[in-house]
């Protein structure tokens, strides 16, 4: 369980069309967690995998990319398809980052 006052500093690179990102993520609870927003590029319900086009992720402070997630239950995918705009959050697990919840945009 991360504490709201606790910051975990973890460098990160992902590899997106060639690039490299480094950001740090910080902890916060789910109810200071401001939902993101992003664009379903893939989805892998097999996997449960999701490639999401999105915006800055301030929970844990990801800048805009195009990115992989695993998703915390294989049933949140259900409904999605590519090319859906959805809102969603993030949690970093280790060097993994979550998605814990998701939801199709208004």
């Amino acid at each position: 369980m991360f504490s709201a006052s606790a910051v975990y500093a973890n460098d990160h690179t992902v590899h997106v069309g060639g690039q490299g990102h480094t950001h740090k993520a910080e902890a916060k609870g789910a109810a200071q967690a401001e939902m993101a927003d992003g664009e379903i590029r893939k989805i892998n319900k097999n996997t449960g995998k999701i490639t999401v086009k999105h915006g800055e992720i301030k929970s844990v402070e990801m800048p805009p990319m195009t990115m992989v997630f695993g998703v915390a239950d294989k049933a949140m995918l259900e409904g999605l398809k590519e090319g859906d705009k959805v809102k969603f959050n993030v949690k970093l697990e280790g060097s993994n980052y979550t998605v814990t919840e998701i939801k199709k945009a208004q």
